[in-house]
């Protein structure tokens, strides 16, 4: 369980908490595989647990997708945390490279949450999670003076963000888009 989840979630029982974590696990393949929208059964069913289990642990399908969100974006903000011994630009870069990736495949999910439920608290701390991981390595990478100084995080998750759910483009245009943006970013002399 993540700290994100810790602050919506009671605390459980080793065994409760290792299917809540199975379920997330199992709800987050399904739904790669089938889309937002896949059985429920289908879910327990990967996770080795009945339906009811299911529902204890998640009453709706929306207190599901926000379990496998909020696992997503713990995931990439210790993704920032990681990257600390990185050199800023270095670490900017490898860290927006799987930010695309994130967007690619929680762009579905973020849309179902905000579909059932726009002023989730779940989103709210989220989109703060994400902010404080990527505004620290900009602010590093700004500080180093290898990013421009007039860009800020949401500049960047915007760009970024667009490129990783962009419709059928490879992992190659991907990456090709994602170096003309950082093109962009790098801080430049200034001439006198």
């Amino acid at each position: 369980m993540t700290e994100i989840q810790t602050q919506f979630t009671k605390p459980m029982r080793a065994d409760a908490r290792r299917n809540y974590e199975r379920l997330v696990a199992a709800a987050r393949e399904e739904f790669a595989d089938q889309g937002a929208s896949a059985p429920l059964e289908a879910v327990a069913e990967r996770a080795g647990v009945g339906i009811g289990t299911l529902y204890r642990h998640f009453p709706t399908r929306q207190a599901l997708l926000e379990a496998v969100y909020a696992d997503e974006v713990q995931a990439i903000a210790l993704a920032a945390q990681e990257l600390a011994d990185t050199p800023p630009w270095d670490a900017l870069s490898d860290w927006l490279r799987q930010y695309v990736g994130f967007a690619a495949t929680k762009r579905e999910l973020m849309d179902a949450m905000l579909e059932a439920a726009p002023g989730s608290d779940v989103l709210a701390t989220c989109r703060t999670v994400l902010s404080q991981a990527g505004g620290e390595l900009v602010e590093r990478a700004q500080q180093a003076e290898v990013l421009r100084p007039d860009v800020e995080f949401i500049d960047i998750a915007r760009m970024v963000g667009q490129i990783g759910v962009t419709p059928n483009a490879d992992p190659q245009e991907k990456e090709r888009m994602l170096r003309i943006v950082l093109d962009g970013l790098r801080a430049r002399p200034v001439d006198v």
